[in-house]
């Protein structure tokens, strides 16, 4: 799920729907025929495995042409794990059809909502979360996972979704990274469950794993890591400054920053980003950078501290 796309991103990516397409010598990608402003030109789902067992990363929406497709893409082996990276309806409902089709379980950190701090005073305004998404294995951070061939290892990366996890697998040096970093676009985080906090030291905790490549669901992969996560946390940090700097001519509300910060973006993308805006001011305000008049809203007034 998206917000924006600066210049460090990639634009040129494609791929046929339901077309099983080889990346590497374990890795192969199903595009989901679900494109929209927030999920690019759809969700991708990965098939990891290329002997007698496979784990599917990131089922998708509830399509069952979709999943038709990853059964038929299967060619004689059989799904032993379902691995869901976060709960929103883009990644995750159709892992129960999954299982149902193949008796697989599915692997995920927890139902929506897990991990998220509390006592934040937000409203809920997430019409993408999939909330009735429950693993049949609840997996924990650094928890290994394999199968004939393939080696997995969950990586709890809360910022995006309080449960997103990332899955390192081992034999190519490659991460799944889910919407936690994308190809193509900045990462929407929408309170209460997104956190911007979180979410920049996710993107550190990602950096230390000195991985090769990074697979997202949505748009192309990320084939030089260091850099490009660099280029993100430099992009926030901006996003901070900026917001600092409006916040010197006086109180304002987030729709006023967004309307300037945001004046070359589609304005469909809007409301995702006031979200994001609202997450760096939650994180501001928790480190006393700046003042909210009452608990911090969208429609709230904000100030320098």
């Amino acid at each position: 799920m998206s917000e924006e796309q600066p210049s460090l991103f990639k634009q040129d990516f494609s791929a046929n729907y339901g077309e099983a397409e080889r990346m590497s010598v374990l890795i192969e990608r199903l595009l989901c025929n679900n494109p929209s402003p927030y999920t690019y030109t759809g969700t991708g789902t990965y098939i990891v495995g290329n002997k007698t067992d496979v784990a599917v990363i990131d089922p998708g929406p509830l399509m069952p042409a979709h999943g038709q497709a990853i059964l038929d893409a299967l060619n004689g082996r059989r799904i032993s794990h379902i691995l869901v990276t976060h709960t929103h309806a883009d990644h995750s409902p159709l892992a129960n059809w999954l299982k149902e089709k193949t008796g697989a379980l599915t692997y995920a950190f927890g139902a929506h909502g897990s991990g998220r701090k509390g006592g934040l005073d937000t409203e809920e305004v997430e019409a993408g979360a999939d909330k009735t998404f429950l693993p049949d294995v609840k997996i924990k951070d650094g928890e290994i996972l394999s199968g004939n061939g393939w080696t997995l290892q969950a990586i709890h990366t809360p910022g995006h979704t309080a449960n997103h996890i990332c899955y390192h697998l081992h034999e190519e040096n490659t991460l799944f990274v889910g919407d936690h970093i994308m190809g193509w676009a900045t990462t929407v985080i929408s309170p209460p469950d997104g956190d911007m906090s979180d979410y920049l030291a996710s993107l550190k905790k990602v950096a230390a794993l000195n991985a090769d490549r990074l697979a997202p669901t949505h748009g192309p992969w990320v084939d030089e890591p260091a850099p490009f996560i660099r280029g993100i946390i430099t992009h926030r940090r901006m996003r901070e400054g900026q917001i600092l700097k409006h916040l010197e001519n006086g109180p304002m509300q987030i729709d006023q920053l967004v309307t300037v910060m945001y004046k070359d973006v589609d304005k469909r993308l809007h409301p995702a980003a006031a979200r994001s805006v609202l997450a760096h001011m939650i994180s501001l305000e928790e480190n006393d950078r700046i003042q909210c008049e009452g608990p911090p809203t969208l429609e709230a007034k904000y100030r320098l501290g």
